[in-house]
C-alpha cells in the first residue's frame, strides 16, 4: 500500500491510497470545521439535505439510478465529531475498473458524481431546496431525541458535555432540538456557502489506482476548479487542550426512569510526551479496553459490580473515559472499586504479561486498520488533522516500543475529571 497526498488547492488535499487488498475503490469527501454552538445543528443538516438531489441529478431517485449504473455503487454520508471539529463525510464505493464488464471508467463516474453531490447541489432562485429542508427537519428531530434512547451513549455524551461546557467538543454533534424551528433555506444557504469556502477539504480515492490521471482529473474537474484556496478553518488536534493541572473532581447524579445505571468517569491525562498516544492506549488496554483488563476482571467479573465495562482512550483530548452500566444501589461500590484499579496501576500492579497482552490486542486492532477502505480513511483523516504523517507500521513500531516505565510515568498523572451518574 502506497500513499500519496497533492495540494490541489490551498487547504484542498487528495490522498490517494493506492492498494490491491480490495476488488473496489472508494472515493470519500471530507469537510472538517470547527464545532460552534451557533453552527452545530446546521452542520447536522447539511449532508442530508446535499444527498437530495444534485444540478445533474436532481432527485433521490436519479442518484439511486446512477448508483446502479455504476454495478450497484453504494454512497453513504456522515458526521463525526473529532476534536473540537465536525467532520462531513461523503463516500461513494463501487467495484474497481478491472472488474467492469464494458471497460467502463467507473472511478472517474464516482469521483465526478460524488463532488458533484457535495460541490454542485440542486438550488432554486439560489437556495437549496425548501421542500428538502422541511423534511430533513423532521429527520434530525427524531435523530436528537433518539438519543437518549441509547443511555450507554446518552450517559457518555453527558459526561463530555459537562466536562466541555465552553468547547466545542462539549456538542453533541447532531444539534439541537430548539435550534431546529428557527433555521431557514437562506440560513442553510448562506452556511453552506461559508462552509465550501472555508472548510477544510480532503479528498480520499482508495483502490488499484493511477495517481497521475486522478490528479489531472480532480485538477481539471469543474468542481474542484470553482473552489477558492482557503486557509482551511478547523482546529488541529490537541491544539486546543487546555492545562489541565489543579482541576477539582466534580461528581454530577441525573435521574431517568432507568432500570441499570450508568456510570461515567472522564479521567484527564496531565501528561505530554511525543509517544503519548502509544502509551495512553497501552494503559488504557491494561485498564479497561478488553476482556483482559483491570475492570473486566476485577469489577465485572470478580466482584460482579458491573453488567458492562470499558474503557475509551480520545487522543484529540487526552482523556480516558470509563463506562459501566450498575445496579443503581451498587454505584459507591463499583466507583470505590475502579479507583482502585487506577491506585494499582499507579502503584505498578500489573505484570509484563498484562503489558505483552494489551500490546498483542492493540496490534491486532491496527493491523485490520488497512482491511477495510473507510477503515483507513478514517486512520489516515485523523492523521491529517493532528498535523501528523504516519503510516500503519509505524504506529505499531510505536506500541511496541512502550516499556513498563511509561506506563508508571503516564499512570501517575492520570487524575479524575468528572464523575457522571445516571440513576433512576
Amino acid at each position: 500500500m502506497n500513499r500519496k497526498i497533492i495540494e490541489l488547492k490551498s487547504g484542498i488535499k487528495a490522498h490517494f491510497i493506492n492498494t490491491d487488498k480490495h476488488k473496489t475503490d472508494l472515493t470519500c469527501i471530507i469537510l472538517t470545521t470547527p464545532l460552534k454552538r451557533e453552527n452545530v445543528t446546521k452542520n447536522a443538516i447539511i449532508p442530508f439535505l446535499l444527498r437530495r438531489g444534485t444540478e445533474k441529478l436532481p432527485n433521490q431517485y436519479l442518484i439511486n439510478k446512477e448508483m446502479e449504473n455504476m454495478y450497484g455503487a453504494a454512497f453513504n454520508l456522515g458526521i463525526d465529531k473529532t476534536g473540537d471539529n465536525v467532520v462531513l463525510k461523503f463516500y461513494i464505493e463501487t467495484i474497481a475498473n478491472e472488474y467492469a464488464l464494458y471497460s467502463e471508467d467507473i472511478l472517474k463516474m464516482n469521483i465526478e458524481n460524488i463532488l458533484d453531490i457535495v460541490f454542485n447541489p440542486l438550488k432554486k432562485d439560489g437556495m437549496l431546496k425548501e421542500e428538502f429542508l422541511q423534511i430533513e427537519k423532521e429527520n434530525l428531530r427524531k435523530v436528537i431525541n433518539s438519543k437518549i434512547d441509547d443511555k450507554d451513549s446518552y450517559a457518555f455524551e453527558r459526561c463530555i458535555s459537562e466536562m466541555y461546557k465552553q468547547e466545542g467538543f462539549g456538542l453533541y454533534k447532531y444539534g439541537y432540538i430548539e435550534d431546529i424551528d428557527s433555521l431557514t433555506i437562506k440560513d442553510i444557504t448562506e452556511y453552506y456557502e461559508w462552509l465550501v469556502d472555508n472548510a477544510k477539504v480532503d479528498i480520499f480515492v482508495s483502490g488499484k489506482i493511477d495517481e497521475d490521471s486522478l490528479e489531472r482529473l480532480l485538477l481539471n474537474n469543474e468542481n474542484i476548479k470553482k473552489l477558492n484556496p482557503r486557509e482551511g478553518y478547523y482546529i488541529k488536534n490537541s491544539q486546543n487542550i487546555k492545562s489541565k493541572d489543579n482541576i477539582e473532581e466534580k461528581e454530577i447524579f441525573e435521574s431517568m426512569n432507568v432500570v441499570q445505571g450508568k456510570l461515567v468517569l472522564g479521567l484527564n491525562i496531565g501528561y505530554e510526551d511525543e509517544n503519548l498516544q502509544a502509551i495512553a492506549l497501552v494503559y488504557n488496554a491494561i485498564l479497561g479496553d478488553g476482556a483482559n483488563s483491570m475492570m473486566f476482571q476485577n469489577v465485572r467479573e470478580k466482584a460482579g459490580l458491573a453488567y458492562s465495562s470499558k474503557s475509551t482512550f480520545v487522543k484529540q483530548k487526552m482523556n480516558i473515559f470509563i463506562r459501566c452500566g450498575i445496579q443503581i444501589d451498587n454505584y459507591e461500590k463499583a466507583l470505590n472499586l475502579i479507583k482502585v484499579q487506577l491506585e494499582n496501576i499507579k502503584n505498578g500492579e500489573f505484570t509484563d504479561e498484562d503489558i505483552e497482552v494489551a500490546k498483542i490486542y492493540l496490534i491486532s486492532s491496527i493491523k485490520n486498520i488497512e482491511e477495510e477502505q473507510d477503515t483507513e480513511v478514517v486512520y489516515y483523516i485523523g492523521q491529517e488533522l493532528s498535523g501528523t504523517n504516519r503510516s500503519v507500521e509505524e504506529y505499531i513500531e510505536r506500541i511496541q516500543k512502550v516499556s513498563k516505565e511509561d506506563i508508571l510515568a503516564l499512570a501517575n498523572e492520570v487524575t479524575i475529571n468528572t464523575i457522571y451518574f445516571l440513576k433512576n
